[in-house]
């Protein structure tokens, strides 16, 4: 199902929910079905009680999204476990948290399906949509889970910036929005695609990138304030209030 050009909520919708239907039940790549579902059993300490996911994780939001972010992949004990992009983990509540504070989200916080986020204008998606060991998806993972995104963001077609959170997910977007030449990542990056649409990238929000202030919080909502701007969404305010 697609709606490529159409201005209809619904049929965003519906098309994003047949994709999510075929991204849950995916067992395309056998060693990452094997790791997502040996964590969802052994599980870590803290989470032992609950019952994790343990299957691919569809992406997330505004059917109607302006902007469009695009991460890695799920973490083990973090989306992994509670079945949303970005949560239940460090790195989600840094990247929540900025939304929040930029009139993405209706609520700095991001714990689990059921806890009322909302996003308004975005939605948040990733190249691979099972947790790898390592967090260091194959080349031909990759490209096995490609067809998701790329049918994510044909469906997206009100999306104006895609704000792209490291390199692997700048390398994946490049390629699916055929940026030729691709110009060397960086944060703050800005990469006009000629049609009015703009690829901008963000340091991710790793504990590695955060716990040693590579990435601050500053820097991610400077990213989402510039996103904001260049979909045209006015000035950024909390939403939900």
């Amino acid at each position: 199902m697609r709606c490529v050009g159409s201005t209809s909520s619904s049929a965003r919708r519906a098309a994003l929910a047949a994709v999510e239907r075929e991204v849950v039940d995916c067992r395309a790549c056998p060693r990452l079905v094997e790791w997502r579902e040996l964590v969802a059993r052994e599980k870590r300490a803290a989470f032992r009680d609950e019952e994790y996911w343990g299957r691919p994780v569809p992406g997330f939001g505004d059917p109607d999204a302006r902007v469009v972010v695009i991460g890695l992949a799920p973490a083990a004990h973090g989306a992994n476990r509670t079945g949303r992009m970005f949560t239940g983990d460090r790195s989600g509540d840094w990247l929540y948290r900025a939304m929040w504070r930029t009139g993405f989200a209706n609520q700095p916080t991001s714990e689990h399906r059921d806890d009322g986020l909302r996003l308004t204008d975005a939605w948040i998606t990733a190249p691979v949509r099972c947790a790898p060991p390592q967090n260091k998806p194959t080349p031909e993972e990759r490209d096995t889970c490609r067809p998701y995104i790329e049918r994510e963001l044909e469906i997206l077609d009100r999306a104006r910036t895609y704000v792209v959170l490291g390199a692997f997910g700048y390398g994946v977007a490049c390629g699916l929005l055929g940026v030729r030449p691709r110009p060397r990542f960086a944060h703050g990056l800005e990469v006009p695609l000629g049609d009015g649409r703009t690829l901008l990238g963000s340091y991710h929000v790793s504990q590695q990138n955060t716990f040693t202030g590579k990435l601050t919080e500053q820097m991610l909502d400077d990213v989402f304030v510039r996103a904001r701007a260049l979909a045209d969404l006015g000035p950024p305010g909390t939403v939900g209030t």
